[in-house]
């Protein structure tokens, strides 16, 4: 049988990550993420004991590598053209919804 006091993140710290993210938790959810979190951190402790000495880093399991190309300078879109579909334009200018209000 699986210990899960032992895999338990204490509550506390799950209300004060829930707070950094802005969330609000059921009684529930925290006890449903306290073992998660519990299960997620012991997982990490077990992969931290793994001899990984002769394993090199990497970002990606397979060798990729990007493909550049050089960079042309070209002649672009009129102002006009660059415009012509728009649904809304304002003085020479895509015209879009504030963002910020």
């Amino acid at each position: 049988m699986v210990n899960l006091e032992k895999m338990r993140v204490p509550i506390e710290e799950v209300e004060h990550i829930a707070r950094l993210a802005k969330l609000q938790l059921t009684e529930q959810e925290k006890e449903r993420y306290s073992v998660q979190l519990g299960q997620i951190l012991e997982y990490m402790e077990q992969l931290s004991k793994l001899n990984l000495k002769d394993v090199p880093p990497t970002s990606h399991i397979l060798p990729l590598k990007n493909v550049f190309r050089e960079d042309v300078v070209k002649e672009s879109l009129p102002q006009e053209e660059a415009l012509r579909n728009a649904p809304q334009k304002e003085g020479g200018y895509f015209k879009v919804p504030k963002a910020l209000g």
